[in-house]
C-alpha cells in the first residue's frame, strides 16, 4: 500500500502491457468499468498520484460511499495473494486491538491478475504513535491467550454458555488460508505444536526454495543436522498461539491522525516472538526504532511463560 495518495493530478499508470499484451489505456479503462460494477457506485474518479510498494501498484478513487484505495497486481497469482492479505486483515480486525484498513473485495483483472479494494486511510510514516504500536501490537499478541482464559473460566460459571464469547480460542498453529509473503506462498497447514510448525511451514519451505534455485548441498546437510534440534530450543517453554501480522516491517506500518495502522499482512497462528525476527530485519528503516523495539522485548517478556527454559540451545553442534 503507498502511504501517501493526495493531491497532484491524476496519473494512473499501472503497466506497460498487461499479460494479455493489452495496453495500459485500455487496461484501465477496462478495470475502472470492472470497479464500477463490482463496487456498484456510479462515481469512480481517481485522485492523487499511483503509488506502489515492492509488490503492487496502487491508486485511490471517490466513490458514491467515499474514499477507496485499490492494488493492482498483473501476475498470476495475485488472487492468491490478495485473498490471503484479505482474510489476514479481517482477523487481525476482529480483535480491536491494532487498526487496520477495512477490506472490502478481491476482483480478478480479465487479462490476467487481480486487484483488492480497501478502505482509504490518509497515512504518514510512522513516528508520534510508535510507542503506542508497540503496545498494540502486544495486545494483539496476547488476545487469543486471554481470549483462552476467559472462555475457561466461563467454563467454570453456573449457567455457562450464556453470554459467552462469539470469538473462537485457536489452541493449534497455522492460519486458515496459505498466505503470502511478497511473491512467496507459504502454507499454513495447522500444527499441534509451534516448533512443527515452524519447521515445516517456515524454515523447510525457504531451504527448499534454496535447494531449488541455487542446488545447494551444503546447506541442505547443514539443515538436516539443525532441524533435529530446533525442538530442543522450545522444550519447557509454553508457547501459545498468537495472532501475528507475518511481515511487520518498517514499510507494512504508518499511522494517521488517530494512531497507528498496519497493514499488508501475511497472518497466522504463531509463536509472538517471530515478530521480532521480522521487525529487525530492516531496524534501521523504522523512525524512533529504539523505541518500537524495547516495545516488542516487552511484550515478548509480559508474553512468555513464567517458566524458565531450562535448556535453550543456540548451536547445531
Amino acid at each position: 500500500m503507498a502511504l501517501l495518495l493526495q493531491g497532484g493530478t491524476r496519473s494512473a499508470v499501472f503497466c506497460t502491457v498487461d499479460l494479455a499484451g493489452n495496453s495500459c489505456n485500455s487496461l484501465e479503462i477496462t478495470m475502472e468499468k470492472i470497479l464500477k460494477t463490482e463496487l456498484k457506485t456510479s462515481i469512480l474518479k481517481a485522485f492523487g498520484s499511483s503509488g506502489g510498494g515492492y509488490i503492487s501498484q496502487g491508486q485511490g478513487y471517490e466513490t458514491d460511499s467515499g474514499r477507496i484505495f485499490v492494488k493492482i497486481n498483473h501476475k498470476s497469482q495475485a488472487r492468491k495473494m490478495f485473498e490471503g492479505e484479505m482474510a489476514s486483515l479481517e482477523a487481525i480486525q476482529k480483535t480491536n486491538t491494532v487498526r487496520v484498513p477495512q477490506p472490502i473485495k478481491v476482483i480478478d483483472l480479465p487479462g490476467g491478475g487481480a486487484m483488492f479494494v480497501m478502505e482509504y486511510l490518509k497515512m504518514k510514516h510512522l513516528n508520534k504513535y510508535s510507542s503506542k504500536l508497540g503496545e498494540q501490537i502486544a495486545d494483539l499478541h496476547l488476545y487469543n491467550q486471554r481470549l483462552g482464559e476467559k472462555l475457561r473460566k466461563e467454563e467454570h460459571t453456573v449457567g455457562k454458555g450464556a453470554g459467552r464469547s462469539e470469538s473462537q480460542y485457536v489452541d493449534k498453529f497455522g492460519f486458515h488460508t496459505a498466505t503470502c509473503c511478497g511473491y512467496i506462498p507459504q502454507v499454513n497447514e495447522w500444527q499441534s505444536d509451534w516448533p512443527s510448525f515452524f519447521v515445516r511451514h517456515r524454515l523447510q519451505a525457504q531451504l527448499d526454495l534454496i535447494e531449488k534455485d541455487y542446488g545447494d548441498r551444503e546447506a541442505r546437510e547443514l539443515w538436516s543436522q539443525l532441524k533435529l534440534k530446533i525442538p530442543e530450543m522450545f522444550c519447557d517453554i509454553e508457547i501459545v498461539p498468537a495472532l501475528l501480522h507475518g511481515d511487520l516491517w518498517a514499510g507494512n506500518v504508518a499511522e494517521d491522525d488517530s494512531g497507528p495502522v498496519i497493514f499488508d499482512p501475511a497472518s497466522f497462528y504463531g509463536h509472538s516472538e517471530f515478530e521480532l525476527a521480522i521487525a529487525g530485519m530492516f531496524v534501521e528503516k523504522w523512525n524512533n526504532g529504539a523505541r518500537i523495539q524495547l516495545q516488542f522485548q516487552l511484550e515478548a517478556r509480559r508474553s512468555r511463560s513464567e517458566k524458565t527454559a531450562k535448556c535453550m540451545r543456540t548451536s547445531v553442534y
